[in-house]
């Protein structure tokens, strides 16, 4: 019997913590690195052999905002982040997550947020959620035939509508009752002590609730007292876990809280992760003023951590159908209404317009979306004519206000009407300061969610390019190895979890790349099946970039391609439960 279960030749070695890289060989046995040599060894010890070379072998990649919620249940390969180096994958963000509520709670507090069909999710949730606690959802996972592993936070709306229901927990005038705040104490300590990394929260009103009962009402979370988080904070402070939030972006003084909790003076710091540091177009202040804000809490003695999308931030749209129009009231208006008919009648009602027309021209109120349709291009669309173009210089050869003529093109043509914008992250000067910044996390690719909208799933490969790019400009942002470092091992000991090296005796998480294949545009997005789901869905494709994963020790990618066990078998990706305080 070979001593080794697989070889991996030849490769410029990346451990995750930073430390200079070198050609190194890398000896995996069950599931862990077994040895690192720094002379090549007999090929024959082991079963496998893998030739690395012109390689980079580094630590599997960490996603540490994604919601796989719903797909990992029943597509657990998660094959198209472990298509790109990914091994690790965060669920439960941004106070969702499908473990305590009921299957229809859960499901009508998902699917109108991340887009994915509610007539999709539901009947997954309804025939295959049989657990109502952390425990109880664990025990699904561990039996479950994991492509990546899983970690994950517990949701507040999930947690707050399974104690209260949906329809108090959305009720401003309702606080929860002594004995409803004492269950949901009971439930995060119990999923703290099963492994849980912590609680995600929410404060944006603009991320609304599906269904037919309590449709259109912002998420659960956003409707608890700071006194109901801040009690629920003293568990994670207790634990050493983490609190991920998102403020609320019409409110930017509300930071605030969240950097009175993650204080540190005469009690541990808790530790946070808000979203997002982002350059964005329509206020240019929020980076200068997120990376103040970072400072402040750190040097607090705080925790403190933003999560920051390492690229620009690419939006996709079918007429409305996008989450930005629920930031400001017209748009609201709109999403509100279901019925397309009806929501067409009032596209077309001049009073609508004059309301839309005026929030269109508020330059100065918080916002996401820059709202400039001169900086939106029309990707797709029956009318062959308006493609390539962006809706003002269509409307002005039509001599109509752009707001006008968009509404008049989405009552024509509905979500026929494809089009695209860059909302953020688009000056590639301030994009390299931001990854820089030790106040951030190089993460937020939202992966499984806004399938038709975004996505990020090389979000690693994105980094590693721009970082690459810049070394061989002559200007290095950094170090490659800080860069590998920032994606693997950073991230994994912040969290307390076993992941992010590969040293002898870690687990066997690896990824192997052709540095070469990073020279391609990698910005580009393809439609594929989304498992299970009998939907197409927006993902990336980087053909000669990634060409071997192990997960656990085993091959999830074999020269590119998905060994097609994943996601059918056990031994590959598991629970990683956080069971230390981290960094």
């Amino acid at each position: 019997m070979n001593r080794y279960d697989t070889l991996i030749l030849g490769g410029r070695y990346f451990d995750g913590t930073g430390a200079p890289s070198r050609i190194a060989h890398v000896a995996i046995s069950n599931g862990k690195i077994a040895r690192v040599f720094n002379s090549e060894p007999d090929p024959s010890l082991a079963d496998q052999v893998i030739d690395a070379s012109g390689c980079w072998v580094t630590p599997g990649f960490l996603d540490t905002h994604t919601h796989y919620d719903a797909e990992l249940i029943v597509s657990p390969s998660l094959s198209e982040s472990v298509r790109h180096g990914v091994t690790t994958v965060l669920i439960g963000s941004c106070s969702l997550s499908m473990v305590c509520a009921e299957a229809e709670d859960a499901s009508d507090i998902f699917t109108r947020v991340e887009t994915v069909p509610r007539d999709k999710v539901l009947p997954i949730l309804r025939e295959h959620k049989a657990w109502r606690t952390p425990a109880g959802w664990l025990n699904f996972i561990r039996q479950h035939p994991l492509g990546p592993n899983v970690i994950s936070f517990l949701g507040h709306s999930d947690l707050r509508v399974a104690v209260m229901g949906l329809h108090r927990a959305t009720d401003r005038s309702v606080s929860p009752t002594a004995e409803e705040m004492h269950r949901m104490e009971q439930l995060l300590e119990e999923a703290l002590q099963v492994g849980f990394l912590g609680l995600s929260t929410m404060c944006l009103k603009w991320d609304k609730v599906d269904g037919h009962r309590e449709w259109s009402k912002s998420l659960p979370s956003t409707y608890a007292r700071w006194r109901e988080v801040s009690r629920l904070n003293r568990l994670l402070r207790r634990y050493g876990r983490v609190h991920q939030g998102a403020p609320n972006a019409a409110n930017p003084l509300q930071v605030t809280q969240y950097l009175r909790e993650t204080l540190g003076w005469f009690r541990k710091p808790l530790k946070t992760t808000l979203i997002a540091m982002i350059d964005l177009k329509g206020n240019p202040t929020v980076r200068p003023m997120a990376n103040l804000v970072g400072w402040i809490a750190n040097a607090l003695r705080g925790n403190f951590r933003w999560q920051l999308l390492p690229t620009p931030f690419a939006i996709y749209a079918d007429g409305m159908d996008i989450v930005l129009f629920e930031e400001f009231g017209a748009g609201e208006m709109a999403l509100d209404v279901r019925d397309q008919l009806e929501r067409n009648e009032l596209l077309q009602d001049e009073d609508y317009r004059r309301t839309f027309r005026k929030f269109y021209k508020e330059k100065l109120s918080p916002r996401v979306w820059q709202r400039d349709f001169g900086d939106a291009i029309v990707l797709d669309c029956p009318d062959p004519s308006l493609v390539g173009r962006n809706f003002a210089e269509l409307a002005s050869e039509r001599g109509v206000h752009v707001v006008d003529f968009f509404l008049d093109m989405v009552v024509a043509h509905g979500q026929a009407l494809r089009w695209f914008t860059v909302i953020g992250n688009h000056r590639e000067d301030r994009l390299r300061l931001m990854v820089k910044s030790p106040h951030a996390l190089i993460t937020f690719s939202d992966a499984g969610a806004h399938i038709r909208n975004m996505a990020f799933y090389n979000l690693p490969l994105r980094f590693l390019k721009l970082v690459l790019d810049s070394e061989r400009a002559g200007k290095p942002v950094m170090s490659l190895e800080r860069a590998v470092h920032r994606v693997t091992g950073e991230q994994a000991d912040w969290l307390g979890i076993d992941a992010g090296h590969i040293r002898e005796g870690d687990r066997a998480d690896v990824t192997v790349l052709d540095p070469a294949g990073l020279a391609q545009d990698l910005e580009q997005v393809h439609w594929a099946e989304m498992e299970n789901f009998d939907l197409q869905r927006m993902v990336n494709r980087v053909p000669g970039c990634v060409k071997h994963v192990l997960i656990n020790g085993r091959a999830a990618v074999t020269d590119e391609q998905l060994t097609p066990e994943l996601g059918t078998v056990t031994g590959f990706g598991q629970f990683l439960p956080a069971t230390r305080g981290g960094s």
